[in-house]
């Protein structure tokens, strides 16, 4: 799998993807990572990808021909099967998508900032638009890093025991159920003697039925949905 991530503050992307298991599958071949930065097709001495916005409102645009031009430049080379621009306004970032976009071969994350892309590039260019929350962060860099962890984490061979990633949380449209390690007993404190029991069926048992009542108490929207 190959993931191209483009924008103007790729200093922002280098501790997230090079260290736990995203640093790993890089190491292992399992994933390529490259970071493009936007200014590489700045304008001027300066470097200009961002102008001011038509109709007077605040902030800053970037333009759009630099970002067409680097998105060109990477189609020339090979083909994508999604150019992904971050955006408050895109789909809400779910598990069940991050299950689809492991499956692709290669992807574009375009990393917006100040005020956005200019809007011919979502028009033309973008196939798909995500979020990660409904709240407006400096730019799109730190949720491109939540997207290309959440995705590197479920190729094969990515985490030692695969069948670890299929117990995690959303999998199966719940939360997941409490989980203890040694000592079975700290300050009081004791681990649910089902976990001690050696008893698989029981243990499933008691793991399905936490499963539902914290996704009741904590997010019943999920068990509607």
């Amino acid at each position: 799998m190959r993931i191209d991530i483009i924008s103007v503050v790729p200093e922002l992307l280098e501790s997230p993807l090079s260290h736990s298991i995203v640093g790993r599958a890089i190491k292992k071949g399992l994933v390529e990572i490259h970071v493009h930065n936007l200014r590489e097709y700045g304008k001027g001495p300066r470097l200009q990808v961002d102008d001011y916005s038509y109709g007077g409102d605040a902030g800053m645009v970037l333009m759009v021909e630099p970002v067409y031009r680097m998105i060109t430049g990477l189609k020339e080379e090979r083909e994508y099967d999604e150019v992904i621009y971050m955006s408050p306004d895109g789909e809400q970032f779910s598990q069940n998508m991050a299950n689809e976009l492991s499956l692709k071969e290669n992807i574009i994350i375009l990393c917006g900032h100040y005020k956005g892309v200019d809007h011919r590039i979502r028009e033309h260019l973008v196939t798909r638009e995500i979020t990660v929350g409904d709240y407006v962060l400096s730019g799109g860099e730190l949720p491109a890093a939540i997207i290309a962890d959440a995705v590197v984490r479920l190729l094969p061979g990515a985490i030692s025991d695969e069948t670890s990633a299929l117990s995690d949380c959303y999998q199966d449209g719940l939360l997941s159920p409490p989980v203890y390690t040694r000592p079975a007993e700290f300050n009081g404190w004791k681990v649910p003697d089902v976990l001690l029991s050696g008893n698989p069926r029981l243990i499933r048992q008691w793991q399905d039925e936490q499963a539902v009542e914290r996704t009741r108490k904590l997010r019943p929207g999920l068990l509607e949905e």
